[in-house]
């Protein structure tokens, strides 16, 4: 799986009220009008500045606070390719995954705002188009690879009626 697109960076500690603002969770549970306002919070104008296909890339600890698959979910309807941070909320991580959201760790330091990315889940690299730089990524299991080229672990169950790998 290839992903491309373009990086949107944040710093460390996003949690998950500055990716969807609690304010709208309990307004609706529509995802592609909770994806209108994802990372608001961080950057009131972030919904118009992204393409399908860009990144999230932050540093350590994306993702903390609250369990509720909104998160990652309102990233996905975003049409955000991946999150890549140096670290992750445990939780966050594996509702990120169940909902087929990809998220890489990696060193995210040599990745700027607006540069063109290019992801290689299977093959574990990420590379820098515009800094000619090839960045190592912690390598995804096989189950997490299969349950994202699934769209996730529900629509992973549905296809094998149950977990099959």
């Amino acid at each position: 799986m290839i992903l491309k697109g373009r990086a949107h960076k944040f710093g460390n500690d996003v949690n998950t009220d500055y990716i969807i603002s609690g304010k709208y969770k309990f307004k609706t549970l529509d995802m592609n009008e909770l994806a209108k306002h994802v990372m608001e919070d961080l950057d009131p104008e972030f919904y118009s500045k992204i393409a399908p296909g860009d990144f999230i890339v932050a540093g350590s600890n994306f993702g903390c606070g609250s369990s509720r698959e909104q998160a990652p979910l309102a990233i996905k309807h975003a049409s955000i390719s991946a999150v890549l941070a140096k670290s992750f909320a445990r939780i966050f991580y594996r509702n990120a995954i169940n909902t087929g959201l990809p998220v890489v760790e990696c060193d995210t330091d040599q990745i700027q705002p607006g540069d063109q990315l290019e992801l290689d889940l299977a093959g574990g690299v990420l590379r820098n188009l515009s800094r000619g730089l090839d960045i190592p990524v912690k390598p995804l299991p096989p189950v997490m690879l299969k349950i994202l080229s699934d769209g996730g672990l529900a629509l992973h169950f549905r296809k094998y009626g149950g977990f099959n790998l």
